[in-house]
């Protein structure tokens, strides 16, 4: 079961507020959702009743594999600043891992092919 970290609309036409869900990413946006992980409301002025994000249940889901869309991975930055940084090196390590890995199995190719 792949986990994704998405918005989930809520409201009504022209006044749409959004959630954060941790969702199956096979359900559909606005169906089934395993757990509320903050919200999102872009009509208010006030800066704090804009963003909510659990910062906590994000990094928690982030360390079991969850992953985060796009819209989803913004809202995070700005919401919970150190949870998102952590994440990033997280992935950044992971990129390079795999970056290691292919140019020692491009290296040993080119070794043997010899």
């Amino acid at each position: 079961m792949a986990l994704k970290i998405r918005l989930r609309q809520q409201g009504r036409k022209n006044n749409l507020v959004y959630r954060l869900v941790l969702t199956d990413s096979r359900s559909p946006r606005d169906g089934k959702y395993i757990e509320n992980l903050g919200w999102y409301n872009p009509h208010e002025e006030e800066s704090e009743k804009t963003l909510q994000v659990h910062g906590d249940r994000i990094a928690y889901w982030l360390g079991n594999g969850a992953e985060l869309t796009e819209k989803a991975e913004k809202l995070v930055s700005r919401g919970a600043p150190d949870v998102y940084a952590s994440y990033r090196q997280a992935r950044q390590a992971a990129e390079a891992k795999a970056r290691a890995k292919r140019q020692k199995r491009k290296k040993q190719g080119a070794v043997s092919a010899a």
